[in-house]
């Protein structure tokens, strides 16, 4: 099995772009979960994101263990992450369990970095992932999770989601001005989760 992007193959088949590809084939599970109202629909919800989730963090550290990081899962890898992330969102929103607002927010903010990431990487400009962005992404999953699993609003629950907002618009601004900052090329070395997760953002 290749672990490299060469040789004009569109998905090198290997067990971190499997996963890559499982978790957006269990988008629309979730979606699916969650909208159609049936007494266990929470609870597979639940368990499809929870199990999503996970093959993130493994697939990664699978990828950066074996070496085998390839061009399909530095582009697809981030892509499948907001494909979950903005999934759940808007189920959430049209189930009246989340502020619309709040996944506004959210999803404005990954695609307006996405849209900067693909610019600077045609310029040869690449910014290392931040420890805001590793946070980001962790509570954003446990909120998420959180409205899923528990019904009504308690306040530790707002809390939570309201300090996910607070981090993503705050490390969407720190991605922009890292962007923008002369010399910010290559700094893929002093992010401790490898090169696979470098575009973590």
């Amino acid at each position: 099995m290749s672990a490299h992007g060469h040789n004009g193959r569109v998905m090198p088949i290997n067990l971190p772009n499997v996963l890559t590809v499982l978790r957006i084939m269990l988008v629309p599970v979730l979606v699916v979960a969650l909208l159609g109202n049936t007494p266990a629909g929470d609870v597979l919800a639940a368990i499809v994101f929870a199990l999503a989730s996970l093959t993130d963090f493994i697939d990664g550290w699978i990828a950066r263990s074996r070496g085998s990081v390839t061009t399909f899962g530095k582009l697809m890898d981030p892509l499948a992450d907001k494909l979950l992330i903005v999934g759940a969102l808007l189920s959430l929103v049209s189930l009246h369990r989340l502020e619309g607002w709040v996944a506004m927010v959210i999803i404005t903010r990954e695609l307006a970095v996405t849209v900067l990431r693909v610019g600077a990487a045609q310029h040869g400009v690449v910014v290392e992932a931040s420890r805001l962005g590793k946070l980001k992404t962790a509570l954003q999953i446990v909120a998420i999770m959180a409205v899923i699993a528990v019904h009504g609003s308690p306040l530790w629950m707002s809390l939570l989601v309201y300090a996910a907002v607070a981090i993503t618009v705050l490390s969407g601004l720190d991605y922009f001005l890292r962007a923008m900052r002369p010399g910010s090329s290559g700094g893929a070395k002093e992010d401790p989760s490898g090169p696979r997760r470098a575009a973590r953002t």
